[in-house]
């Protein structure tokens, strides 16, 4: 019989590195100069769609543009490369969907319409308790079924008769005199184009800016150290009552130093919150954090980082069932994302920055598309309180040399520890929709996003609900 070895960090590492070992080298991919063909490419790419606004992404800053930008009658098309919508907000195995009514109040119509479809499925897609006879949040944030969210998501996007495709990646972007005009994607009926007069960037990790040429940034400027990824999942078979009681009372970092040399990939830590399934909680944690810096732009790091988190939530589980004591002695692993969690990649310099004491000073500025409010939170490396609501101008919308582009999400232009400031889910929504906006805005004035008059943007973004003058928290 062969020993059954358990598999630590150090050993992982090995099999890691002897799985690659025989695995050729991989390039990054170029920066595109070209239109739509690569130089001396015998074929050319198809044409799948022509459209005036194109949205990347259809994660919470993709979403949030497509459904203002619908709103607006323009003609657009949303690409998403998942088989559905919501990104890590439907991947997240149920982790709050956050900063969506910042003290409990309305932040756009945008917002509401993602908020109201889901609730209108009830009880089974958002935790009870959450909301009230009258919808209103205990909280900024809300705790929902995914399955649910994919669903809610669909239905807004048809209700504003927003066309999307599914299972489209971009592999590159499309530029003409510096200016970008499409992206490339990949079908399963080969590489085709998607034209458009204004494109914006929701990928999460700055796509189609850095195909286009865009001066990126990533990480810290001293160190390029990069936030944590984690592959969230579900625990199924537990008393959540007693789950609630099992945290509060700090049992789970406990845990984690008793089963620590029997589990070595258990996270540094962990949170365990309460999701509309009965008897089963969702696992947020700390993820490759002990791994050091891994890049969810390297094909290899993405490898090893969901080689390492596939066996560490096992570990997770089989820890909680040895170590937990009685709340967790039948508990079982019930579901994963279908990959881990990104919290940071690249970053566009855009015409202006955002900056670390922009957001703890809660600056303001006269172009303000959106605002941003919440934790300066680092993924379980820095956590922040002090976060004051702050002011998103449109210029860290506009990458800096690029023409017929605009940013949303996380990959608009800020700092390292800014981009934490404002990554949460109901953020990256505004400056989606602050995005969709302007794009319209460009198509019917026949000028550049640059161009604007952002007063114009304030005008349009103030029917939808938006107000500029919320208080710092």
């Amino acid at each position: 019989m062969k020993e059954n070895k358990t598999i630590n960090r150090r050993n992982f590492f090995t099999l890691l590195v002897s799985g690659l070992a025989g695995v050729p080298a991989i390039s990054s991919f170029s920066k595109c100069e070209a239109t739509n063909d690569k130089p001396g490419s015998k074929k050319q790419h198809r044409l799948l769609k022509e459209t005036d606004v194109l949205i990347i992404g259809g994660g919470p800053a993709g979403i949030g543009a497509a459904i203002a930008a619908a709103r607006k009658g323009a003609k657009i098309l949303l690409l998403e490369r998942y088989g559905f919508f919501g990104g890590v907000a439907s991947y997240g195995m149920g982790m709050s969907i956050n900063q969506m009514r910042p003290g409990g109040e309305k932040r756009s119509v945008v917002h509401e319409k993602i908020i109201e479809r889901l609730m209108a499925y009830g009880e089974n897609a958002v935790l009870t308790g959450e909301i009230g006879p009258n919808f209103k949040f205990r909280d900024h944030g809300i705790n929902c079924n995914v399955e649910y969210l994919k669903a809610a998501v669909m239905d807004v996007l048809d209700s504003v008769e927003c066309p999307y495709l599914l299972h489209c990646p971009v592999v590159d972007s499309l530029v003409e005199n510096n200016r970008v005009i499409g992206v490339i994607v990949s079908t399963k009926e080969g590489l085709k184009k998607v034209q458009a007069k204004v494109v914006i960037d929701a990928s999460g990790d700055a796509d189609v800016a850095y195909f286009a040429g865009a001066e990126t940034m990533k990480g810290r400027k001293d160190d390029a150290f990069l936030s944590p990824m984690t592959l969230n999942f579900i625990i199924a078979n537990v008393n959540v009552k007693s789950v609630k009681k099992f945290v509060k009372e700090k049992r789970h970092r406990q845990l984690l130093e008793h089963a620590r040399e029997k589990y070595p990939l258990l996270p540094e830590s962990f949170n365990l919150r309460p999701i509309p399934l009965k008897n089963a909680v969702t696992v947020n944690h700390a993820g490759t954090k002990l791994l050091g810096v891994v890049d969810g732009t390297s094909v290899k790091d993405m490898t090893k980082a969901e080689s390492y988190s596939r066996r560490q939530i096992i570990q997770v589980v089989e820890a909680l069932r040895e170590f937990g004591g009685p709340v967790f002695k039948n508990a079982q692993l019930a579901a994963a994302g279908p990959q881990v969690g990104v919290r940071e990649t690249r970053r566009v310099k855009g015409q202006y920055v955002i900056t670390e004491d922009d957001a703890l000073s809660g600056r303001r500025f006269d172009d303000v598309v959106a605002w941003r409010s919440g934790k300066l939170d680092i993924g379980f490396t820095r956590m922040d309180h002090r976060m004051q609501v702050h002011d998103v101008p449109y210029r860290a919308l506009l990458p800096e040399k690029l023409d017929g582009l605009l940013m949303a999400g996380r990959c608009i232009s800020t700092t390292h520890v800014a981009a934490s400031a404002g990554k949460s889910m109901g953020n990256c929504m505004a400056t989606g929709h602050a995005a969709g906006v302007a794009a319209v805005l460009s198509v019917e004035k026949r000028i550049m996003p640059g161009e604007l008059n952002v007063k114009d943007v304030q005008e349009e973004l103030s029917k939808d609900g938006v107000k500029f003058d919320c208080k710092n928290e």
